[in-house]
């Protein structure tokens, strides 16, 4: 629907409730003057009771959540109460001429009671509710989602770089019985989520023609070559981690870098095996020359 086409329905939707409010109108005056309103307090007794379903369902269109629900309620309430009222001016003919008895809008004792007593709390009840409905609107604080200046949405977490878990001079020397999966299940869960970001496409960048779509052979290969790169990249911060602990004189454990990178115990075993080995083959060999 265009503009001109929603601004004619809500005008025609404004005409319809202000034709309802004077009919309805008609009828809660004459309640008043029946509970002992003069003519002032009886001609302004329907907008307490409509003007309040009207803030209502304004309420109920900006507020959220439990506050929302509370307007709705509001508004179902002081929508009952202005049926009621209208409903027994309707069956009151003696209600339109000030013929009836003040204070008396039934026959029957009890349900006079009750009506009288609707009828003179409505606009207690409009102070009370109404300043709390406009209290919320006034307080309530919309939800906007804000661009991070690097073009992802504030409320998302930035992607980061892989950091071990704990630095070596922080992982406790005895770290309880590894239950992780092995370093490729491991290694997998976090590379997939990594691959999203870094095939994500850059704000910044100028826009240029759509490539074309790769097969599902290419894409899972270059999917498992990122991860093999990935997990490399991970053995050697591992690697890199305990030649630093051995260096500070204090060697961690296979548990405690399997903990530290979250892999296994043996994977970690494996890391420094291969530290060691490395060791090995970097000191140089003496080897003892026989005299002749």
């Amino acid at each position: 629907m265009n503009r001109t086409g929603k601004k004619l329905l809500v005008l025609a939707l404004v005409a319809v409730v202000l034709m309802a409010f004077r009919v309805s109108w008609n009828a809660l005056r004459d309640v008043a003057r029946v509970i002992g309103a003069d003519d002032t307090a009886a001609t302004l007794y329907p907008f307490v009771v409509d003007g309040l379903m009207a803030l209502a369902l304004v309420a109920a269109l900006v507020l959220t959540g439990k506050a929302r629900d509370f307007a709705l309620r509001v508004l179902a309430v002081y929508t009952l109460a202005s049926l009621v009222l209208n409903y027994v001016h309707g069956l009151v003919p003696e209600l339109h001429g000030r013929a009836v008895d003040w204070g008396r809008l039934a026959d029957w004792d009890p349900a006079n009671w009750a009506l009288v007593l609707l009828a003179t709390s409505l606009p207690v009840g409009s102070i009370y509710f109404g300043s709390d409905l406009v209290a919320k609107v006034l307080h309530h604080q919309p939800i906007d989602v804000v661009r991070a200046p690097d073009g992802e949405r504030a409320d998302e977490p930035a992607h980061l770089p892989h950091t071990p878990a704990d630095t070596p001079h922080a992982l406790p020397g005895n770290a309880p019985a590894d239950t992780r999966p092995d370093a490729a299940s491991a290694v997998s869960a976090q590379v997939g989520k990594r691959a999203d970001a870094v095939r994500a496409d850059d704000p910044h960048a100028p826009h240029t023609a759509r490539t074309v779509e790769l097969s599902a052979e290419e894409e899972a290969a270059r999917q498992a070559q990122f991860e093999d790169a990935e997990l490399e990249r991970v053995r050697q911060d591992a690697r890199r981690t305990y030649a630093e602990s051995v260096q500070a004189a204090r060697p961690l454990s296979a548990r405690a870098l399997g903990e530290a990178y979250g892999m296994s115990e043996s994977w970690a075993r494996k890391q420094i095996l291969a530290v060691r080995d490395a060791d090995e083959n970097d000191r140089p060999h003496l080897v003892a020359v026989g005299g002749e």
